[in-house]
């Protein structure tokens, strides 16, 4: 790979980090992904990969790259990942005139398996809330409760949560979030959250700027995305949750939950943040897939 190839990856990259502000779980994500592409055009091609190679690129070395990851071991959803990471380097230096992005277009993703969401039930979400404040330190307690009460009782994900400040306590009737692609939304509080997260401001025995974190680790230091799987990962071993019941699992309860209590489904996607309405009507899919599991288990010719 040459330096000037080595030097627009790393424009990319930085690009994706400052203009994008995508995840850095996405930026290395899509950065070994990308990687590993001109790696494996650097034997596919015999040579130095240069900008030249870059703007003769055909659909069938595509198809070839992914066929070499599927190889690897590499999944559907893994694949469609990797598709997307080349797409992105390739738009990029569409934006700078250096090459066509024509032959990825030309690729369609892999088609993925349709799952739905597995929420929590409404009983084990309340049995999450009270369990998580259940600690031998009271202010852990209370940043458990606050934290899980405030997955279930907004629907944020893990990220967003963890992005409040301290400055953000206590918690007004709205909240404003930036979510995925910088996209800003207002979320209701409920008194419930209100007042979970006010207590564990309250207690919380680390002080920090208006611009700190909100929750924080036992040693003082911003709480991990880590550490909250953790956190739900105890809690399914004490209350014998299900696999799925992870911290995301709270946001597709939030979203069910709504639903099933007469939610519009345009108010739960602006709630979420979805860009798609499509993408909130999974959830109706599985209250209607859980009205179904009733009804043929309690109709006398349900089995049949």
């Amino acid at each position: 790979m040459t330096d000037s190839v080595s030097d627009l990856t790393r424009e990319w990259l930085a690009h994706l980090a400052h203009e994008r502000r995508v995840s850095p779980h996405t930026l290395r994500a899509y950065g070994d992904d990308v990687y590993r592409f001109l790696g494996f055009l650097t034997f596919h091609v015999g040579g130095t990969i240069s900008l030249r190679v870059l703007r003769d690129l055909r659909p069938a070395d595509i198809r070839a790259h992914l066929t070499a990851r599927r190889a690897e071991g590499l999944g559907a959803r893994g694949i469609q990942r990797a598709l997307a990471a080349v797409r992105s380097f390739y738009r990029y230096l569409e934006r700078e005139n250096l090459a066509d992005g024509a032959a990825l277009r030309a690729v369609h993703s892999p088609k993925l398996p349709r799952t739905l969401p597995r929420p929590l039930s409404e009983i084990d979400a309340a049995r999450a809330i009270v369990d998580a404040g259940e600690d031998d330190e009271p202010w852990i307690a209370a940043r458990n409760a606050a934290l899980i009460t405030l997955l279930y009782g907004t629907g944020l994900r893990i990220s967003e949560a963890l992005s409040l400040k301290r400055g953000d306590a206590p918690l007004g009737e709205t909240l404003t979030i930036l979510g995925k692609g910088s996209k800003e939304r207002s979320v209701p509080v409920i008194a419930a959250v209100r007042e979970a997260v006010d207590t564990y401001a309250g207690i919380c025995p680390f002080a920090g700027e208006r611009s700190s974190p909100l929750f924080l680790s036992r040693r003082g230091k911003p709480m991990s995305p880590r550490e909250a799987q953790a956190l739900m990962q105890r809690m399914r071993g004490r209350l014998g949750l299900s696999p799925t019941a992870t911290p995301h699992a709270l946001r597709h309860s939030f979203a069910t939950h709504l639903l099933k209590n007469g939610g519009d489904l345009r108010a739960v996607q602006e709630l979420l943040g979805h860009a798609s309405l499509s993408t909130t009507q999974k959830y109706t899919e599985v209250e209607g897939a859980h009205l179904l599991a009733v009804y043929e288990a309690a109709h006398p010719r349900g089995a049949k």
